[in-house]
């Protein structure tokens, strides 16, 4: 028998306090935690009972939704993971699952042709692909670029939930440039993916600019009730992102007119795939070359794209890019200045 919709939200709300092992969750703390996101996902302002949290972790160990979850419990007190990778977002597929997300990819196939939507052919299609191999038991035929070893996934539902709901995040951060982590109060307005990695988009007490946080530095998060939420009227996601690579920017960063020349070889692979979608041909020279047109903001994840083109692309305009990637290849070039081996040495 499926699990009702209230019983799926407390397995992944378990599931989510036990992935967080920055944190030591007695039953209390799960009790709590459940009847949270009840509420926060169902409006029902119910405490769950002791019961029914038991019963809920007895059918995640069992196999009976086919999650078999290793939890069990140490100093008889905690509740733990005993394979920190396990998740049940990670376990197979039931029947019922399989058919409702057919059911599912049936209605986004019909929404997929609104201009609202456009852009989630390739999703549907994968989903699509997943839910036959399932319910047929064979290969997938489609594979989208991934990475099952990135961190900070796990970050992604609470903090999306946290900028639906407008509630401030505390949580424990540390850049690979800090020596040590620190503890604050973040207020996310938006969740970008950028090269395999996401990034949340808010403001910190005290800072006045928007900053980019990347999830996978998150040491710790979670809502804060008691401090109210900072908004920011003035900004504008999809304006923010509109004229940018990646996700670098500053509020005084103002887009730039880049001129690019494109070698033959390389031009057919940036006309049919746009370095960026103000992308425009400006000319095309007798030699196969093409000169395109960018409108954007300089940043360093601009530039880490120009140069995987290496010799393919000579930045034209303006000169401060062009010397930038001149400086960058010029560096690379001495990294293999002098002889190279002619046979491969073991490592």
């Amino acid at each position: 028998m499926p699990a009702s919709k209230n019983a799926l939200i407390r397995y992944r709300t378990i599931d989510r306090c036990l992935r967080n092992r920055y944190r030591r969750w007695t039953l209390e703390d799960l009790i709590e935690a459940c009847s949270d996101a009840l509420y926060e996902y169902e409006g029902r302002d119910e405490n769950v009972s002791r019961r029914t949290v038991q019963m809920d972790i007895q059918m995640m160990r069992s196999d009976k939704l086919g999650y078999n979850a290793p939890i069990k419990v140490v100093d008889r007190k905690y509740y733990i993971y005993e394979d920190p990778d396990f998740s049940i977002t990670e376990s197979p597929l039931s029947a019922q699952d399989v058919e409702k997300m057919g059911q599912a990819v049936k209605v986004l196939r019909q929404l997929s042709g609104f201009r609202e939507f456009a852009g989630m052919e390739g999703i549907v299609g994968q989903l699509e692909d997943l839910a036959h191999s399932k319910r047929e038991n064979t290969p997938p035929v489609i594979f989208f670029d991934k990475n099952d070893r990135l961190k900070g996934l796990e970050h992604i539902e609470p903090i999306h939930g946290a900028i639906l709901r407008k509630r401030p995040l505390r949580m424990e951060y540390q850049s690979f440039r800090a020596r040590n982590e620190s503890a604050f109060i973040f207020h996310p307005y938006a969740l970008k993916e950028f090269n395999n990695r996401w990034f949340v988009f808010g403001r910190r007490k005290g800072v006045g600019a928007v900053l980019n946080l990347a999830l996978d530095r998150i040491l710790s998060l979670e809502e804060d009730g008691s401090t109210p939420f900072m908004e920011d009227p003035s900004f504008d996601p999809e304006k923010w992102f509109s004229d940018m690579v990646g996700v670098t920017k500053t509020s005084s960063d103002k887009p730039q007119r880049v001129l690019l020349l494109v070698s033959r070889e390389e031009a057919p692979y940036i006309l049919t795939k746009p370095l960026h979608s103000s992308q425009k041909m400006t000319e095309r020279r007798k030699d196969g070359c093409i000169i395109v047109e960018l409108k954007v903001i300089l940043n360093r994840e601009l530039v880490r794209l120009l140069l995987g083109y290496a010799e393919g692309i000579k930045v034209l305009q303006p000169r401060r890019l062009a010397a930038q990637v001149k400086e960058h290849l010029s560096k690379a070039a001495d990294l293999y200045d002098g002889n190279i081996p002619e046979k491969d040495t073991e490592i």
